[in-house]
């Protein structure tokens, strides 16, 4: 969303979470994509909160060996960023073209921004055109600059450069599209459960419709998980991943997990709750979930049953061709829904 000037011969995606490093590089074919290079890293739990870095050096480190462990040759890569740093908002203007539909644009930019204009990097996209009304939609994105240079300074520092950075949300939209048929009859919710921050993209008449960030994910469950279970960090992200089934009382671990996930539980009802208000609909058909929250056990239960709306497991490589030898135990199969953003990112037209 948000393009530099530098061109790069060789794109790849590394989204950077708060409890883990992400890295994907698709190959480009004339029928679709091919997955070349993937892995992933986990962080310190406290390097990164709220997508905020809090302690650079480790951020660092996990990047630049998650490189070196999987593609060492990478020097250009696509990030995306998502949180209270970052807006997004959709208008309807006057049908305009060029310098005057610009200045249309940033003079609507200006009204809605709750940052100072001079204090962001903004983005735009016409998303419809409506000819026989001379109206056009636009998707406005904004975020603040000093946050996106914090992003741009981790990078340069890690040895790498990024031609684009995008946001968390449109990342996943372009996952689902790849992978996906848009059905224009269903109300479709793409919910990315992250460990701070959980996305909400809203598909409506076959197309984008809105977008909201919720100030929750799976950290307070791996908190609480943590705390009442006992466990350092690594015993507790296998918990939070359903790698330790036979370890763990299976009934105490779904009580836990219903109970901790009760801030991000009704952050979801709100978001559901305003998109029907705003989109003048009595329902959503259906959600995808991804992120890591789609593998925490009896997470999605708790969402289709607070929601009581059907979910499906989203496979952002569904679409997507590979050959599972390459890639030795990582099995990219079991962690897909993790991949969502780094697919999203690494499938960007730069």
């Amino acid at each position: 969303m948000f393009p530099f000037k530098r061109r790069a011969k060789t794109v790849a995606a590394l989204d950077i979470g708060a409890s883990s490093v992400k890295y994907v590089r698709l190959d480009r074919k004339a029928d679709g994509y091919a997955l070349a290079a993937a892995g992933i890293r986990e962080v310190p739990i406290e390097s990164i909160v709220s997508k905020e870095i809090k302690d650079r050096d480790s951020v660092i480190f996990s990047v630049q060996g998650l490189l070196d462990q999987c593609d060492p040759r990478t020097t250009d890569v696509v990030v995306s960023v998502a949180g209270h740093g970052v807006i997004t908002d959709k208008f309807e203007i006057d049908k305009k073209s060029g310098a005057e539909a610009e200045q249309a644009i940033l003079f609507e930019a200006e009204q809605r921004s709750p940052f100072d204009v001079d204090d962001v990097s903004m983005d735009y996209h016409v998303i419809h055109t409506d000819d026989d009304a001379r109206k056009m939609e636009v998707l406005l994105v904004a975020a603040r600059r000093e946050y996106v240079l914090e992003y741009l300074n981790l990078l340069e520092d890690s040895g790498l450069h990024t031609p684009l950075i995008d946001t968390d949300a449109f990342a996943v939209l372009n996952s689902y599209e790849i992978n996906y048929d848009i059905d224009p009859e269903r109300v479709t919710a793409l919910v990315n459960i992250g460990f701070d921050t959980t996305n909400v993209v809203f598909l409506k008449d076959g197309r984008f419709h809105s977008t909201r960030d919720v100030s929750a994910g799976g950290r307070v469950i791996y908190e609480v998980i943590q705390r009442e279970f006992r466990l350092n960090q690594e015993m507790t992200m296998k918990v939070i991943r359903g790698e330790l089934e036979a370890s763990v009382d299976q009934d105490m671990l779904k009580a836990t997990i219903m109970s901790a996930a009760d801030e991000l539980l009704t952050g979801l009802e709100l978001a559901f709750s305003y998109f029907r208000t705003l989109a003048k609909t009595d329902s959503v058909d259906w959600i995808v979930l991804s992120g890591g929250g789609a593998l925490i056990p009896y997470l999605p239960e708790c969402v289709q049953t607070k929601l009581n709306v059907p979910i499906e497991i989203a496979n952002p490589l569904r679409n997507i061709e590979y050959d599972p030898e390459l890639f030795g135990d990582l099995q990219p199969e079991k962690i897909a829904p993790l991949l969502a953003v780094g697919v999203g990112l690494a499938a960007r037209e730069v």
